[in-house]
């Protein structure tokens, strides 16, 4: 694991300053404290930063050919290297070291850009070519590893965090408000787009190449092109059960010790199971758990089950209000506004972890695959009850359940009542489930943003990218449809961003095998109506996995990783809130209308609403721009 940089000039012969790619890869230390290297020559540099995980010793990179005309730097895992590594000696090559991602630069030799193909694994890397003059670059198929990248006039500059490019006083500052507007209704920004106007990030499954000065990005790989098959609920759940165990099994290479995390739900139980299965007699497995003191956030005893059952050495520790100082620091971390709060118990899990491991699994992507999400059966009930309820009856229920004081627990009826008449009347049918995963809908920024924002973004759409990818899948099943979407954006562009950064943050690789592409695949070959089933969702990975997770867990209706941020603004948060949000500064802002912005913080403040996710959002924009703004 590492974080990689480079600078490309469009001039082959011009040098490219030493001192200058330094600056950059020094920016990605915690990605990387174990090691670093760096190559430049006329024409280009390549750097990085090391998390020594395989072949800690001969590993450091960059990597070079036999001739020298060929460097490497990778960040991630390949984890069929070793069967890739036998077929490229039998051609002749000669590896210096036993590192996975070795295979990388000379499977480019033989394959070009075809080697994608052939890869498995996590990564994101940058390959100069030599012979071509030519930057070569690539993201993983489902986007577990982050590359960006700026082009300026005269060169190409590209890193794992955006950090190190704005390292380079030619990579402009200057604002994508479209951008910001997606930060705004969804809590993260959408691929290809950053928050900066002149980056921009590489897509999942797509590659990079930059030649005579032009930048060329095509995707390589799409799930969507696998073909449903006609499958038998036995067969499909034997297969999966295969599959996924072959995933687990193959990501748990590794020469630095090993752990999962366990939040006691489905997917990550099930990760937890067939890692025992998979190191029977060798010693338990280690797991590590974040949970809360409010009971209907706490999944602790869930976790505990799980471990207990697996006989696994089982840590855990509990997420308390206290978190300011951590604020200050993942706002920064983060580099773009970013406001799942859920980001704060993965930190402090990671951090727990990183203290026994170097490495752990995660049940990441089960939910995107087989159904997990509450917001594929809301657009469904939501379906049902259009094609029988005049629209003006649903906005007058929506009407009187917004008038409603919310509850202080996690969901409850009420929450979930008030949560899907709101998203049924406030968001278009187009983006189908999305209705329920954006925070903020026209009427409402009508209400608070500036004449001069709104002006800003007369032109864009902002749904635009999830309807693209709707279609995106080529399918009549509508729940692939919403999967494919959700890999495309919820889990690339939110969950995988915020499992990176934090546990980076940390010097702590993560790693997902419900992302291996044979499962990916697998998924996508299995029809709707076998990952929701009579109301039961995950219904496949549950047949799956009957004879090895206990009933409590099976049975169990999926949570979700977050935190009573409701009540902690009402708070603790407080005097932080009111802070970040006052008149004073919204006036300087000059984006948002002050009057509203203090009457939503009232509202929250006095119990009447709950405003948690838009003022959480606000609260973090303006400290982002603090930092990387003022």
């Amino acid at each position: 694991m590492c974080g990689i940089a480079g600078i490309v000039e469009r001039d082959p012969a011009r040098p490219v300053d030493h001192g200058d790619l330094i600056s950059m890869v020094e920016s990605l230390r915690h990605r990387g404290p174990d090691d670093h290297g760096e190559v430049v020559q006329p024409g280009f540099g390549l750097g990085m930063r090391r998390l020594s995980i395989i072949d800690i010793e001969c590993g450091q990179q960059p990597f070079s050919n036999e001739d020298g005309t060929i460097h490497l730097v990778a960040n991630g895992e390949i984890y069929n290297h070793a069967l890739l590594r036998q077929e490229l000696a039998a051609k002749g090559h000669r590896f210096r070291s036993c590192s996975d991602v070795e295979v990388i630069l000379h499977g480019y030799e033989s394959f070009g850009v075809e080697v994608l193909s052939r890869l498995r694994g996590m990564f994101a890397f940058a390959l100069w070519d030599g012979r071509r003059r030519r930057l070569f670059a690539a993201r993983d198929r489902a986007g577990e590893k982050p590359l960006f990248f700026s082009q300026t006039p005269n060169r190409l500059f590209f890193a794992s965090e955006i950090k190190a490019l704005l390292k380079r006083s030619e990579v402009s500052r200057e604002l994508d408000f479209e951008a910001l507007d997606q930060f705004l209704t969804y809590e993260y920004v959408l691929t290809p787009r950053t928050i900066f106007s002149e980056i921009r990030a590489v897509p999942p499954a797509h590659y990079l190449v930059y030649e005579r000065g032009a930048v060329k990005v095509e995707r390589y790989w799409d799930v969507a092109s696998v073909s449903v098959k006609t499958w038998s609920e036995q067969e499909a759940a034997a297969e999966l059960r295969a599959s996924l165990a072959r995933a687990v099994s193959g990501q748990m290479m590794s020469d630095v010790p090993l752990g999962a995390f366990l939040s006691g739900g489905i997917d990550s139980s099930a990760i937890v199971g067939l890692m025992s299965e998979a190191t029977a007699g060798t010693g338990p497995v280690n797991t590590f758990s974040m949970g809360f003191e409010a009971a209907s956030y706490n999944e602790l005893p869930y976790a505990r089950e799980v471990a207990s059952q697996f006989g696994t050495s089982h840590r855990e520790g509990l997420v308390n209000p206290d978190l300011a100082v951590l604020f200050e620091d993942l706002v920064s971390q983060f580099d773009q506004p970013f406001a799942d709060v859920s980001l704060f118990p993965t930190y402090l899990v990671s951090k727990m972890a990183r203290e026994h491991v170097t490495v752990v699994l995660s049940g990441d992507g089960g939910d995107e695959l087989f159904g997990g999400y509450d917001t594929y059966q809301a657009e469904a009930l939501a379906r049902r009850i259009s094609s029988v309820v005049p629209e003006s009856a649903i906005q007058f229920v929506a009407a009187m359940t917004a008038m409603l004081p919310p509850s202080e627990k996690k969901k409850g009826f009420l929450n979930k009542l008030r949560r899907f008449t709101q998203g049924f009347v406030s968001g278009p049918q187009s983006i189908c489930h999305y209705r329920w995963m954006t925070f903020l809908d026209a009427s409402a920024k009508q209400r608070i943003y500036t004449q001069n924002l709104q002006a800003r973004l007369i032109e864009s759409d902002v749904y635009a990218p999830i309807r693209r990818h709707l279609r995106g899948a080529h399918t009549d099943d509508l729940l692939n449809r919403q999967l494919y979407a959700d890999l495309q954006v919820y889990l690339n562009d939110d969950i995988l961003v915020k499992v990176d950064r934090v546990s980076m943050a940390n010097s702590l690789e993560t790693r997902a095998p419900f992302l291996d592409t044979d499962v990916m695949e697998l998924a996508f070959s299995m029809p709707g109506s076998l990952k929701i089933r009579n109301g039961q969702r995950k219904y496949v990975l549950r047949r799956a996995m009957k004879d090895l997770l206990p009933q409590s867990v099976l049975g169990r209706a999926k949570e979700g990783f977050s935190i009573p941020m409701k009540t902690w603004l009402r708070r603790e948060w407080a005097p932080l809130m009111q802070d970040l949000l006052c008149t004073d500064l919204m006036k300087k802002r000059g984006w948002f209308v002050p009057g509203e912005v203090s009457r939503l913080v009232g509202e929250h403040l006095a119990g009447h609403q709950n405003h948690a996710h838009l003022l959480f959002a606000l609260m973090v924009l303006e400290r982002w721009c603090e930092v990387h703004v003022d």
